[in-house]
């Protein structure tokens, strides 16, 4: 059963971590063949299931160290109809797997979640097209059409809420939120941006909430940023206004890299974790809404414990 659908605790002055960038984990430090960074298809793979469940152990090991709550998000980001198709999924294939990858998150959730580090459960959809760039659009109406069979899929499982990741552009985080709303899950919209912070249709962070929140009633419960690293946005919200509240988390790239260099790259930058911890203390010292903090593409458990270690003495006002 879902243990916050009705009521996130992220929400609260609470401080939560994410895992770290577990596609490029997989691929780069683990070895895994990840056609499309289809993380789902370890579900139906030799010992794949066993190397979920020992990937996010280790952050419910980590959010219990530093008395943090943890949001893990299923390995589903693509896990929808056109990504599922490539690797040859079905519609009943996918909405199984959807099911089973939140079930895996079960486990880990009952070994790790109490009163001080409750375990958020979510239901990951990434965009329809590429995630780097706007290459596929849709209205708001296709894309609600598009994500609602993956939505439902999450709707009678014990996932708390479905994040969306990655999203490049309004249209498509509108028809999410509206699948979202039409399966009663609370929804969270993370947009990944450019190095000039805007998002790759050149839209700024706040005309993009703006447009979803005016479409949607402020439907959804908070808004993100994925896929960048802070260098990148941190002008875009840092003393912008009291849009910036509703940007809850982050979960940033290790490296300073464009999407375009990294989409280029044959090997993996892994950054420096301690500088990206201090630069999430900057963040979370400056912008004290900021509950959830996590990684993206290049990070894992170094850079996540970095960003436990300087994040904690940091007060959510």
């Amino acid at each position: 059963m879902a243990y916050y659908r009705h009521q996130l605790p992220q929400l609260s002055n609470k401080v939560f971590i994410t895992d770290g960038g577990l596609e490029t984990v997989l691929l780069f430090q683990q070895g895994w063949d990840l056609p499309d960074f289809a993380a789902f298809t370890l579900m139906d793979r030799p010992l794949g299931a066993e190397t979920l469940h020992n990937y996010f152990s280790t952050y419910g090991e980590l959010a219990h160290k530093y008395n943090m709550g943890l949001v893990i998000e299923s390995p589903t980001w693509r896990a929808s109809a056109d990504w599922g198709k490539r690797q040859g999924y079905g519609a009943a294939e996918l909405a199984d797997v959807n099911r089973r990858a939140i079930a895996l998150l079960q486990i880990t959730r009952s070994t790790y979640d109490n009163p001080d580090t409750p375990i958020v459960i979510s239901g990951c959809i990434g965009p329809r097209g590429d995630g780097y760039s706007a290459d596929v659009m849709m209205s708001a109406d296709a894309a609600e059409q598009y994500h609602q069979d993956q939505v439902n899929s999450f709707r009678e499982t014990a996932a708390d809420m479905i994040s969306a990741m990655t999203i490049t552009y309004p249209e498509e985080a509108i028809g999410i939120v509206r699948a979202a709303q039409k399966a009663q899950m609370p929804v969270v919209i993370s947009f990944t941006v450019e190095t000039d912070g805007n998002l790759p249709t050149g839209i700024s962070l706040q005309a993009a909430i703006s447009m979803v929140d005016a479409a949607t009633d402020n439907a959804p419960a908070y808004y993100m940023i994925n896929c960048a690293h802070p260098i990148h946005f941190d002008r875009a919200i840092l003393n912008q206004g009291a849009w910036v509240e509703r940007i809850r988390g982050i979960r940033a790239n290790a490296s300073i890299m464009s999407h375009a260099e990294l989409d280029e790259s044959e090997t993996l930058d892994e950054g420096n974790p301690q500088d990206l911890g201090e630069r999430f203390y900057t963040l979370k010292k400056q912008l004290p809404h900021l509950s959830v903090l996590g990684g993206c593409c290049g990070t894992d458990h170094r850079h996540i414990e970095a960003i436990c270690k300087a994040c904690t003495p940091v007060s959510v006002e």
